[in-house]
């Protein structure tokens, strides 16, 4: 969902990431969110900026509660991998309560309702474009849980924004607005982008049939290109981000806090049980017992496990090669450095490109070039749809956060309500971590080895 989807709200693309739960202090003031904003030269994501935000506890179910029997329209299109584009005009619609897609959705029946007509392993189902004042127009409390303001444009909350809840696939066709900018905050649910640079429009055989206000189509799926039909989409350069409630590596820094909190509690309360206040902050609260410190552990190893545990290994694999992964990414800084230094002659272009470079960090994220992969995935969204941010929100999907390079073709798909990581954690026989467990780990040779390089730098300085 973000708010655009279960409820997020579209930030082009903000970040969604749920933050630390402990971090009390966000990265950006307004002032500086709306100068990155009104300045960026592609995608982005911001990290740890609605950690305080009442939407992001939104749920489907939570939703359907509130829009108690109110009639939502549902736009209905096949799981299929046609090369074709499912265009709006190409789709039928269903007119139904948020309940009765949950229960279409999530238990996948068809027995009765509004849905019976369509199996749910063939087709998605999409609630796009609702405008919060005509979906809450009598519950305009929930406008407040919005907070846009953080974002620099004072005053600006849910009333000027659209939610979208979707099924496993939902999407809508590639396309650019042709003014404006987007906002995304994804609620629930994961929700994949597909982005392309305004100077690749050409290579996505744009059109205006079907016609829509400020909107340029591409006649190709991206997803699925028929490329002797449109050869020249294969100099498209694509941008691709997946958003979700948290940010993909917050699940093993979970696991890693975990671990610095149980070995700092030991090795402390070992040394002086009586004296906590001369290494403990006075702003942790929470006891600090090795039975509560386990008891993290294996919460956040199961939520790390659970959120992977349809990744076919790709994640953890990942996990394995990490050391080269930041090996590789001092290379890349070098050589960036390098090539910026043989364009001297062009002064500006160079200046340009560092203070672009200068803004991201750990709490701003450039989208990146795609992989070879493309897996559909996404969730819902709540969208601010910009239009500049002064005229009145238009029912847009996809424009970026860009003012200078405005159109901006861009896809996305979602991965849906039902594919949400449980919070139950995996049977302990499988899972569980002990004491044991953790020291193999920490006295493996290769970790100690390491230990002592850093000890040995740090007393050596």
């Amino acid at each position: 969902m973000a708010a655009g989807s279960e409820v997020s709200s579209r930030l082009t693309l903000e970040a969604t990431a749920a933050g630390n739960q402990g971090q009390h202090v966000k990265p950006f003031t307004p002032e500086k969110a709306k100068e990155i904003i009104m300045s960026l030269q592609q995608p982005a994501i911001f990290c740890n900026m609605v950690f305080d935000w009442p939407a992001r506890h939104w749920t489907a179910k939570h939703l359907s509660e509130i829009l108690h029997g109110k009639q939502i329209r549902f736009r209905m299109g096949m799981k299929s991998t046609d090369t074709v584009p499912q265009f709006e005009t190409a789709c039928s619609y269903v007119e139904a309560t948020l309940e009765e897609f949950l229960t279409w959705n999530c238990d996948q029946s068809n027995d009765s309702g509004p849905f019976k007509d369509y199996d749910h392993s063939k087709f998605w189902a999409y609630a796009d474009y609702k405008y919060f004042v005509s979906l809450f127009e009598d519950k305009t409390d929930i406008f407040q849980d919005v907070i846009w303001s953080d974002f620099g444009f004072p005053g600006r909350n849910g009333q000027e924004s659209t939610l979208w809840i979707g099924s496993s696939g939902a999407h809508t066709p590639c396309h650019l607005d042709s003014y404006g900018c987007n906002l995304v905050f994804q609620v629930q649910g994961r929700k994949r982008w597909h982005l392309f640079p305004p100077e690749d429009t050409p290579f996505l055989y744009p059109t205006r049939i079907p016609y829509e206000e400020s909107s340029v189509f591409s006649k190709i799926n991206v997803v699925n290109p028929d490329l002797k039909r449109f050869p020249q989409f294969q100099k498209a350069r694509r941008h691709t981000v997946t958003l979700s409630p948290r940010q993909e590596e917050d699940h093993l820094a979970r696991v890693e806090e975990a671990i610095t909190r149980m070995l700092v509690c030991a090795l402390k309360t070992a040394e002086d049980p009586h004296n906590t206040r001369a290494w403990l902050n006075p702003t942790e609260v929470e006891e600090t017992s090795h039975e509560v410190n386990c008891h993290y552990l294996n919460g956040a190893v199961a939520a790390f496990l659970d959120h992977y545990k349809t990744s076919k290994g790709v994640e953890i694999q990942a996990l394995r090669t990490s050391k080269e992964n930041l090996q590789k990414e001092d290379l890349n800084t070098c050589n960036h450095m390098e090539m910026e230094g043989t364009h001297g002659q062009n002064g500006t272009k160079a200046a340009i490109k560092q203070e672009a470079a200068s803004l991201f960090g750990p709490d701003l994220v450039p989208v990146t070039l795609r992989s070879k992969e493309t897996p559909s995935e996404g969730g819902g969204i709540f969208e601010n749809d910009g239009k500049d941010f002064v005229d009145k929100d238009g029912k847009h999907f996809a424009k970026l956060l860009c003012p200078d390079r405005q159109q901006t073709m861009s896809t996305s798909d979602n991965a849906g309500v039902d594919q949400m990581a449980s919070n139950s954690a995996p049977a302990p026989s499988q899972t569980f971590v002990s004491t044991d467990d953790l020291l193999d780990c920490l006295v493996n040779p290769q970790v100690t080895r390491m230990v002592a390089q850093l000890l040995l730098q740090g007393k050596s300085l």
